[in-house]
């Protein structure tokens, strides 16, 4: 038989063929140089020989050491070999409330600005498994790779579908991360990067994080999805990267309580969330050709600890991405999905292809559970999975126990949401909006506006305010420049994809998008201010015409400049930009329409709707610039949110999820774009842990706005800082907890790094905030580790933030918790977590460069 398996790449889907000797040759072992296997497979012929057959006695892996050879070619792949397979064990430790409570993922904890509560998703999980593994006991093999392979592009009614098999109903996964793809009667929120603003990143709020979760996981859930294909959260390396909007800002650990708040959201409104990309998917340009080469530290310091902050969530998938990590493709990387997903994380869900991301059938042993969209090329035919999988398992190349943990996992997800339970079916045809029969046209939106012109404002950043320009007042008349204003010409969605830029910037491009079922332009929002305070409005949305723009801003009491700069995914090109963007400056004449107006007009306001940072240099300074509102990309209430903004009725507390610099070069990462042809072009993420901020601080380079800025029309004080040891919950673990106070490295085992001794609560550091201005408002406490020099950290290092509102004058005592995690640095030897030698320090404070009170973690 092995003649005939190396004899073709593919199998049609559900039919025996065979393979070329390429296909024999599948990515593997996480980028180990050797062929050493570091996940649960053993193989049994020998013609591979492994060094380890179990995770537990690796130590070592290519990626924990620097990257040397950039001009590396290869891709390391997977030997054809027969492999054993032991699944790894669901978790054991028994719920310890309040801390560690047994959670059901319809049922999370409650929402808090401080969170010390480790939801214990163990008991939900084995049940699962349990009714998982009774219902594919009698199935066949055939039956089995069918719950793991899609049914093929535009061959069901969703993005991606598993067909039906006896009594299992089949799947249907659908985009995007902020709506339901490309339906009717669903809501457009707000980007990931507004969450985080709260944008929802701008924001920094988890209860609007959790909220914008749940109204999503609601929406998904009416339409009958089982499986919504967000939340996104790469970590924005490059600023001018395509997707970097899709996820949640450019800190491990902002984008990680981002997307654990928004899958606990999303899960409890009953769909099943999938964390992406895994791993390293940083740019647009060539994602298939390129192989990011990341040392383990930064690997696990940076890149992995949003995904593993989503395990501990309870995500049901994760979605592996396109591109090659250290030489291996992310969906065949064993040392990635086997050895530090599911073994050091702990991860009880299902691993997904992103689309035609499969590049073996061997995948499977390389811990890839499903393939999506089911076919190798779209309308191919023919699949990776299929009877090309059923012939690896029938000939003993892949063992029937994998199989076995591929469908098991996949349905235990299901019953993990308990999805059998009366979950209603699918309602609409994403690939034919003309289908009335399968087209239902369910209404799911309730009153979500409400939350969706919520987060817009609250994310909205205030950069400038040069003495009380805003909010606004009354003002007599005023003028809106630039067509980031107003509507589009031909209404919200005249781009496929979202694929163009006119009118008011509301959301990218690509995948990660949705249908508007309408877009509020801030020339609307604004008029119905204005026409309640009797203000004269008048408009002009000819970007070009910098003359007439300069003579319509002369004499007004308010000139408001509106421009934006948009990406997306590299499906679509816009005005030459392949995804990412091509530079950092303003779109549609930006900066040229900005200061033709300041020149006429000595109170011009700017407003930025834009995926990321941009350089403003050519007019930030400007005498007559008054003030600056970066409002992020707000979904469908987006001229709502800005007019809130402008005048008041929502006082800004967003903070900038990025560091917007000076100059482009000042970044540490810069976009990749030359062309490799059929060759891997190899990123080398030299920077290390030094992204975003952390290189700004380490190379000493002042920004233009640091990471966590933002003004208020209001000021904070703080004051009244006190640190209080925690006692442990977990009494089992004293020996563990011992050992790392002492400085020793935490052990190798499943779960490892999710364990409870490592992520309860362990400080507990307190202070007061105080309003010190005239406006009600809300700030946003950050606090930053400081390690000793001994740990080879950044200077600063974002390990926890808070929210409070506060009433004029009113002082509040506010709380940050921090977990023997959260100071903990990754050793590649030992591959542990372990304290740093010396003291470590931190500082609170309102951004990354302003701090307001310094203390010492005690020893």
């Amino acid at each position: 038989m092995l003649s005939k398996l190396l004899s073709s790449l593919c199998f049609v889907l559900g039919a025996p063929a065979a393979l070329t000797p390429s296909a024999a040759m599948p990515s593997t072992p996480g980028g180990n140089v050797s062929a050493t296997v570091l996940g649960p497979y053993s193989p049994v012929t020998t013609s591979f020989s492994s060094s380890s057959s179990s995770a537990a006695s690796s130590t070592t892996s290519f990626a924990s050491t620097s990257i040397s050879n950039a001009s590396t070619t290869g891709v390391i792949t997977v030997p054809l070999s027969s492999y054993l397979f032991t699944p790894y064990p669901t978790p054991t430790l028994n719920p310890r409330p309040p801390i560690y409570p047994e959670t059901d993922p319809l049922n999370p904890p409650s929402v808090s600005s401080d969170p010390q509560v480790v939801p214990d998703f163990t008991p939900a999980w084995s049940a699962a498994y349990q009714k998982a593994k009774n219902l594919i006991s009698d199935y066949t093999v055939e039956e089995k790779v069918n719950i793991t392979t899609g049914v093929g592009w535009a061959n069901g009614l969703c993005i991606g579908n598993i067909p039906p098999n006896r009594n299992f109903p089949g799947l249907c996964l659908d985009n995007s991360p902020l709506a339901v793809f490309f339906v009717d009667y669903v809501t457009a929120f707000p980007a990931g990067i507004q969450v985080a603003s709260t944008q929802v990143i701008f924001d920094w709020n988890r209860a609007l994080m959790r909220a914008r979760g749940l109204a999503l996981g609601q929406e998904f859930k009416g339409k009958g999805v089982n499986l919504a294909l967000g939340p996104m959260m790469n970590m924005g390396r490059v600023p001018q990267g395509g997707r970097n909007w899709e996820g949640f800002g450019s800190d491990p650990f902002l984008t990680g309580e981002s997307a654990y708040e928004t899958i606990l959201g999303l899960q409890n409104g009953g769909v099943q969330a999938t964390a992406k990309h895994f791993i390293n998917y940083e740019q647009e340009h060539f994602p298939t050709l390129e192989s990011s080469n990341v040392d383990d530290r930064t690997q696990h310091e940076i890149y992995a600890h949003p995904f593993l902050r989503s395990v501990m969530a309870g995500v049901s998938s994760v979605m592996c991405s396109y591109n090659l990590i250290n030489e291996t493709y992310a969906c065949n990387n064993d040392k990635m999905l086997n050895d530090i997903l599911k073994r050091e994380y702990g991860f009880q869900g299902f691993v997904q292809s992103d689309w035609s991301a499969t590049m073996s059938t061997l995948s499977a042993v390389a811990g890839l559970d499903m393939t999506m969209p089911g076919d190798i090329a779209f309308d191919s035919g023919n699949s990776y999975f299929g009877g090309n999988l059923t012939d690896y398992v029938n000939d003993g190349y892949i063992s029937m126990a994998r199989l076995d943990d591929m469908a098991t996992r996949i349905i235990a997800a299901w019953y993990f949401l308990h999805q059998d339970e009366a979950y209603p079916a699918t309602n609409f045809n994403a690939f034919n909006p003309n289908d009335e029969v399968h087209n239902k046209h369910v209404n799911v939106q309730a009153d979500h506006y409400k939350l969706v012109r919520e987060i817009g404002a609250a994310g909205t950043v205030l950069l400038k305010n040069v003495n009380g320009a805003l909010p606004l007042n009354k003002p007599r008349n005023m003028v809106l420049i630039g067509s980031d204003a107003g509507p589009g010409q031909f209404g919200p969605n005249e781009f496929p994809y979202q694929g163009g830029s006119d009118g008011i910037l509301a959301m990218g491009w690509g995948s990660g998008t949705g249908y508007f079922p309408y877009l509020i332009s801030p020339l609307e929002g604004i008029q119905e201010r204005a026409r309640q305070d009797g203000s004269s409005v008048f408009w002009d949305f000819d970007d070009w015409n910098t003359t007439l723009a300069g003579n319509m801003a002369y004499g007004e009491a308010v000139a408001l400049v509106f421009t934006n700069s948009d990406s997306g995914e590299d499906i679509v090109t816009v005005d030459g930009n392949q995804g990412d963007r091509n530079n950092l400056t303003a779109w549609h004449n930006g900066d040229d329409l900005i200061l033709a107006v300041a020149a006429q007009n000595n109170n011009t306001i700017v407003v930025v709707n834009s995926v990321g940072p941009l350089i403003i240099e050519p007019w930030i300074e400007h005498p007559n610039i008054t003030a600056v509102v970066w409002a992020g990309i707000q979904g469908q209430e987006a001229g709502n949110a800005i007019a809130d903004v402008l005048y008041g009725a929502y006082n800004p507390s967003g903070k900038l999820p990025y560091t917007i610099a000076k100059d482009v070069a000042d970044y540490p990462a810069q976009l990749v774009t030359n062309d490799p042809g059929s060759e891997i072009v190899n990123i080398d993420y030299t920077e290390g842990l030094f992204v975003d901020y952390r290189h700004f601080d380490q190379a000493n380079i002042t920004p233009r706005f640091e990471f966590g800025f933002g003004l208020s029309y209001t000021t904070f004080t703080y004051s009244d800082l006190c640190v209080t040891p925690i006692q442990s919950s977990d009494t089992d673990k004293e020996n563990l907890i011992t050992a790392w106070e002492s400085g020793k490295v935490s052990p190798i085992a499943e779960g490892s790094s999710t364990a409870l001794w490592l992520h309860e609560p362990a400080f507990q550091v307190t202070f007061e905030v105080t309003n010190t201005g005239t406006a009600t408002g809300t700030e946003i406490p950050q606090l930053y580790i400081h390690h000793p020099s001994s740990a080879n950290e950044p200077p600063s290092v974002l390990k926890g933030f808070t929210n409070v509102e506060i009433s004029p004058y009113d002082t509040k005592q506010v709380s940050i918790t921090l977990s023997r995690y959260d100071l903990s640095i990754w050793d590649v030897v030992a591959q542990g977590w372990r304290k740093p030698d010396g003291q470590i320090s931190f500082s609170i404070g309102a951004s990354s460069r302003d701090f307001r009170l310094q203390g010492d973690i005690p020893t």
